[in-house]
This record gives structure tokens, sequence and C-alpha cells, in this order.
């Protein structure tokens, strides 16, 4: 499920490289190799950006536990 947004964001972001490359005045191959290369990075990047397996946020304790401002630093 993952994939059918992560392969076709790498393939716009390799697309953005290359045509951008391309319209620095860069030759045909070297633009090719700057959009594969882009669209290489970009699907471990688009993975972990959208991976839910993995909680980004740690959740707020609840008032009153003790979880008080320097308690935890020692």
């Amino acid at each position: 499920m993952r994939s059918t947004l992560v392969f076709p964001l790498a393939l716009l972001a390799g697309a953005a490289a290359g045509g951008l490359t391309a319209l620095s005045g860069e030759r045909t191959p070297r633009s090719v190799l700057a959009g594969l290369a882009a669209a290489r990075i970009a699907v471990p990047f688009f993975n972990r950006l959208i991976d839910s397996d993995r909680p980004t946020l740690q959740p707020l304790a609840p008032a009153g536990t003790g979880a008080r401002e320097g308690e935890s630093n020692g």
C-alpha cells in the first residue's frame, strides 16, 4: 500500500531533478543520471516519511504522575 505512494513521489522527485539539471544547461546523459540519483535517494526518504509503524511523537504523561521538569535530569 505504501509503495503506491512512495514510488510515484520518487519518480516525481527524479523527474524534477533531471528537468532542472537539463534546464541548467547540462546535456541529456547528465540530466538522466541526476534524475536517477535523486529518485534513488527519494525512495528511502519517502518510505521513512510515510512509515506508519513507528510513532513519531511520544505520548504526553498524564497530569499528576510526577513527570515534572527537572525530575529526570538526576
